[in-house]
């Protein structure tokens, strides 16, 4: 649906400015008196490009004005930043609301990450009761082991970082990247979802918003009770082990159930099913070896492999913000950056970038399989960790790691043994200097490790092939351009980064149906159609509206 609106952009504020100044600006821009107006505000970003002075630019939509056309008012500004647009707002039909569902009918949903929770409430809002099942436990629970992996306990391959209630972005910042096309309202209903859930108002508008893994947890919590209130079902420690398949009598291969097992109790029951969103996360590793055995169509597809690093939050801060940082009137927030480079060490030019930067954060021992490390970066809302740290890292091809279909996976694998092996279980951490020159940290300087799990002084070069080693070196180096110090010898490096992406896609036809697999919907990150828990929520929406279409028609 859409709704026109007046948009204004290039409002400008100071950071110690009031949103109500916002108002004022608004019935400046145009010309009004004391009429009743309702407007959102849609944008807020920084501009600090000439330090000291530090701006707020606001963009807005003026969604009505009590008396008034919007279009009569356009008429009466001359200001350039006035424009008449429109909002795209999404609409979910719920006309299948009421209806009667066998139980054979209902969706089956493998995965409760942000593409499973979000297809599962859009599909009990419309009152076709899913079914979710979620090998990891709900978020208290799974807290409680995470925290005691962290603590040295032994890793329990079902739960943890990677599985569990909320998928991987559980324990991450809890970004909500918008920058994807947004010509359909999806992303705004996602945002919206999260704030009707208990998330800030702020997400709505800032830019590069993000909600804090303490927070998210809390809302993803809400978003379960009311897809339970809806009719769904959601069944933890729960593990798909088999998809079964018939051939119908068009020929083709089609679900004909699902074999599930319980993990507390051991047992495998099976479940009659017909339609399946399969959102599985990206890490799902023994899941992807079920699908390549039955013949599932799948690709290998590129991601990208290498380090954290971890820099004082000061540093950052202070290169955003330069000495407006001092000003006791300026409520800044925690900096975050955004940095890429193209390196030709390895002899071809590659691209070196950050990712999931994480701003007064901590780098976790993310490891979801034995004998094998892999780290991540996780904030809390308040962003106050003593450092910044970010994902560098290097884009990897099937030309790199081996084109079968399990390749890239395998490629994972060995780089993780790796890390585990160097850091004799623990985080493996070191000085970029000692990087630089090859040699195993022996010390530390004025930055240290701030993590989840405990790390050990390491050879990270021991970890990595010398391509990825070599464009590191030569990336971090040229970020200095961009942010002085950041190539300081103290500089933090730990490994290993390696679940940045899936590294399989399971391919899938126009109608978000496999190509060869009839009733089975690949989604999210894990079947390599999303980047992150926005994307992901919002692949979970369109595999709501695959499956919906049956019934509404």
């Amino acid at each position: 649906m859409e709704q026109e609106v007046i948009r204004i952009s290039n409002i400008k504020c100071k950071p110690n400015d009031g949103l109500d100044l916002i108002e004022k600006k608004i019935r400046k821009a145009l010309n009004l008196g004391k009429e009743d107006i309702k407007y959102e505000i849609l944008k807020r970003s920084i501009d600090s490009r000439h330090k000291p002075e530090i701006i707020y630019l606001y963009s807005v939509n003026v969604l009505s004005v009590k008396g008034k056309s919007l279009k009569d008012i356009l008429k009466r500004t001359r200001d350039k930043n006035v424009t008449l647009s429109k909002k795209i707002i999404y609409q979910l039909d719920t006309s299948t609301k009421g209806r009667e569902i066998s139980e054979e009918e209902r969706p089956v949903i493998i995965g409760f990450g942000p593409a499973g929770i979000f297809a599962a409430l859009n599909l009990s809002r419309m009152g076709l009761r899913p079914i979710v099942y979620e090998r990891g436990l709900e978020i208290s629970k799974r807290q409680e082991k995470v925290n005691s992996f962290w603590s040295g306990e032994k890793l329990d391959l079902n739960c943890n970082v990677q599985f569990g209630e909320g998928g991987a972005g559980t324990f991450s910042d809890g970004k909500l990247n918008s920058s994807i096309h947004e010509s359909t309202g999806r992303i705004s209903y996602v945002l919206n979802t999260f704030v009707e859930h208990g998330a800030n108002p702020e997400i709505l508008y800032v830019n590069k918003p993000h909600i804090g893994t303490d927070v998210l947890a809390k809302v993803i919590v809400s978003i379960r009770e009311e897809i339970k209130a809806n009719g769904g079902e959601i069944h933890f420690a729960s593990k798909l082990e088999a998809i079964n398949l018939k051939v119908n009598p068009s020929g083709e291969k089609e679900i004909d159930s699902l074999e599930i097992k319980d993990l507390t109790t051991g047992k495998i029951f099976t479940k009659t099913a017909r339609k399946v969103i399969l959102a599985i996360g990206h890490s799902a590793r023994d899941t992807f070896e079920m699908l390549d055995k039955l013949g599932i169509m799948m690709t290998a597809k590129p991601f990208a492999v290498g380090v954290r690093v971890e820099h004082k939050q000061e540093l950052i801060n202070r290169n955003a913000y330069g000495v407006a940082l001092d000003n006791p009137n300026h409520k800044l927030p925690t900096a975050d950056y955004k940095v890429t480079y193209k390196t030709h060490a390895s002899g071809e030019e590659r691209g070196v970038y950050s990712f999931c930067m994480c701003p007064g954060g901590y780098v976790v021992n993310a490891s979801s399989e034995e004998g094998e490390l892999a780290v991540n970066g996780m904030s809390y809302s308040s962003r106050a960790g003593e450092n910044a740290n970010s994902a560098i890292i290097v884009t990897v091809t099937p030309k790199d790691f081996g084109e079968n279909v399990l390749d890239g996976m395998k490629f994972q694998r060995k780089l993780e043994t790796a890390a585990y092996r160097e850091g004799e279980g623990k985080i493996p951490v070191q000085t970029f200097g000692d990087f630089d020159k090859g040699v195993k940290s022996t010390s530390l300087g004025k930055v240290m490790p701030n993590t989840k799990g405990d790390y050990k002084l390491s050879n990270l070069r021991e970890v990595l092939p010398e391509f990825i080693t070599s464009s590191l070196s030569e990336g971090i180096h040229g970020f200095d351009k961009f942010i002085k110090g950041y190539d300081n010898e103290e500089t933090l490096l730990l490994g290993v980064e390696s679940r940045t992406s899936s590294p399989v896609k399971i391919l899938r036809n126009d109608d978000y149906y496999s190509i060869n697999i009839k009733g089975l919907i690949p989604c999210g990150e894990g079947a390599g159609y999303a980047g992150g828990i926005t994307s992901a929520a919002v692949d979970g929406m369109k595999a709501c509206e695959a499956i919906a279409k049956d019934f509404i028609n």
